[in-house]
């Protein structure tokens, strides 16, 4: 298993050697220095910190280990047939054309939402004396059980939450300049952070590129 962290640039396009017009997201990955290594993870950093905007305990540790200070820190599991050292940088260019990835973020936040922005409901009818287009309507029971059933979907917050998307595929990998453009939407606003893996359930293929 193969784990970076990234930052969501934005969305452009891309051919194919086709011809076919892609979708595609453009995330900056590593390098990703490895910070710490335990027995089934290791601890991985991105994007540097001015040592200014570090508290002491902190910059005690990466002195200590002699890495320069990490925004981001996150602990990743480890693959066992390989041997990891503090201080190495892991790039983007384990990834290549072709292979699938899971990526994690957090969702744009979108604040208050009513239930049919939330949870797609159909709403109410739409005539003139009809009352509640919008509303919630009856959520519960009579007699028995007399309550609100828990997991009732209503209104309320909507986005920023952990989300993951599966099966990505990898459209190119710009090893020189720490890009990778993946193809579809990721999850996160720009210059939002990502977590990118090796996908569980798809094995890579290869892809056609054109220069």
């Amino acid at each position: 298993m193969v784990a970076l962290i990234g930052k969501k640039i934005g969305m452009t396009q891309s051919f194919t050697e086709k011809g076919e017009l892609l979708s595609v997201t453009a995330i900056e990955i590593g390098p990703c220095p490895v910070l710490g290594i335990k027995e089934k993870s290791i601890q991985i950093g991105f994007e540097l910190l001015n040592e200014k905007r570090v508290k002491k305990p902190i910059l005690g540790f990466f002195k200590k280990i002699k890495v320069t200070p990490r925004k981001v820190i996150k602990e990743i599991p480890r693959d066992t047939s390989k041997e990891y050292k503090v201080g190495d940088e892991m790039k983007v260019d384990l990834f290549k054309s072709g292979d699938f990835v899971d990526i994690t973020g957090v969702s744009i936040g979108k604040g208050f939402q009513g239930g049919m922005k939330r949870w797609n409901w159909s709403g109410g009818p739409q005539s003139h004396g009809s009352m509640s287009h919008r509303r919630v309507g009856s959520i519960g029971s009579s007699a028995s059980p007399s309550r609100v059933l828990k997991g009732q979907n209503l209104p309320g917050h909507m986005g920023s939450q952990r989300v993951t998307l599966q099966n990505l595929r990898v459209v190119s990998v710009d090893a020189q300049n720490n890009l990778m453009l993946v193809k579809g939407a990721v999850p996160g606003h720009k210059n939002s952070y990502l977590v990118i893996r090796t996908a569980k359930k798809k094995a890579p293929q290869v892809i056609e590129k054109k220069e």
